[in-house]
């Protein structure tokens, strides 16, 4: 069943953007494929209208969906040992996000607009693996890293009222329209996954919007109901489900494929912890986090927000590659 987003309560603010490089998606992706349930997971709850807008405990995509799913009883990869240290047993936890990078916050926004947000012209140089326009991107929409980035450019747009995800990469402004790398759009009442072997606005063919640390669940809700997005730097040429794509050349089974998921370890003592970080940790044992691109190890994606505590969001950089432990995966597609 949709969620009932019929009431409009505008609110947002706008934020100054800069990039801090985790990411690096790339390719194009359709929203047919292999279909499931399609009974959404929102509570109701209508979200503001704005940039990196509170969604008032509004979660994307049905509840059994796998950004959704709890796995914090789910038993341990036989390989977890192999792949964590592929990607740095000794190596820093570290937030992509937050209130201050060179004087601005980062991360990755998004806006959400209402269904009469006028769509707009697309063109993408993976044209054939992109969802066609047009896409509903308001003006001045904001991009990851900013205007003049030349970092992902990532735009993410919910329309609340249609239930409706667009996310391009590589996006630049093409007279009224847009021209960019590759564009994908999601159903958010559906569990539907890119045909096998496409990929999307993020290299493993995922949504990246359902997988950001936000400040309006973080510290105004103070619980996360979902899994995390992280990058990696080196992946292997596979990808198991909820990803459709791999990027990378290297077949060896020591590293990690796309849409690998990790949790934290259960024993993992987080009372130390300020509460922001605590509710991140928490979230992080019951729904972990999944692999989606090619980026920097163990870097851990959020929308950008300036009323985040950097301070306390830097005191998960004392977790380490050894705190986390691969889930049991499904099939691994190679080819």
């Amino acid at each position: 069943m949709k969620p009932n987003w019929s009431a409009l309560f505008i609110f947002g603010f706008s934020l100054a953007l800069a990039s801090c490089g985790g990411g690096g998606g790339s390719g194009g992706g359709s929203t047919d494929g292999t279909t499931g349930e399609t009974t959404n997971s929102s509570t109701g709850s209508v979200p503001n209208l704005g940039v990196n807008a509170n969604l008032n405990g509004y979660r994307p995509f049905p509840a059994d969906n796998a950004w959704n799913t709890p796995i914090d009883t789910a038993p341990v990869d036989p390989s977890s040992a192999t792949l964590i240290a592929s990607i740095g047993a000794s190596k820093s936890f570290h937030p992509d996000f937050g209130a201050d990078l060179g004087g601005e916050p980062f991360g990755i926004p998004y806006v959400v607009v209402p269904g009469t947000q006028a769509g707009v012209a697309m063109t993408f140089d993976y044209d054939d693996e992109s969802d066609p326009g047009p896409y509903p991107i308001p003006p001045n929409p904001p991009i990851e890293g900013g205007a003049s980035s030349s970092g992902d450019r990532h735009i993410l747009v919910i329309d609340r009222d249609h239930h409706k995800l667009y996310e391009t990469w590589d996006s630049h402004p093409n007279g009224s329209g847009w021209h960019c790398g590759s564009g994908a759009v999601f159903d958010l009442t559906s569990n539907a996954l890119r045909p096998a072997g496409w990929t999307s606005a993020d290299a493993a063919g995922l949504a990246i919007f359902p997988g950001l640390v936000r400040y309006d669940e973080v510290v105004l809700r103070g619980v996360v109901e979902h899994a995390f997005r992280f990058t990696v730097s080196h992946t292997r040429r596979a990808y198991v489900d909820p990803a459709r794509h791999f990027a990378s050349s290297d077949g060896s089974t020591n590293l990690p494929p796309m849409g690998m998921r990790v949790r934290l370890k259960s024993s993992f003592d987080i009372s130390s912890y300020p509460a922001p970080a605590q509710v991140i940790l928490r979230a992080l044992k019951k729904y972990g986090m999944i692999l989606a691109d090619n980026g920097s190890d163990w870097y851990l994606s959020g929308a950008p927000d300036p009323r985040w505590d950097d301070d306390e969001l830097n005191t998960l950089k004392n977790l380490k590659g050894d705190d986390f432990e691969v889930v049991k995966m499904g099939t691994v597609h190679s080819g």
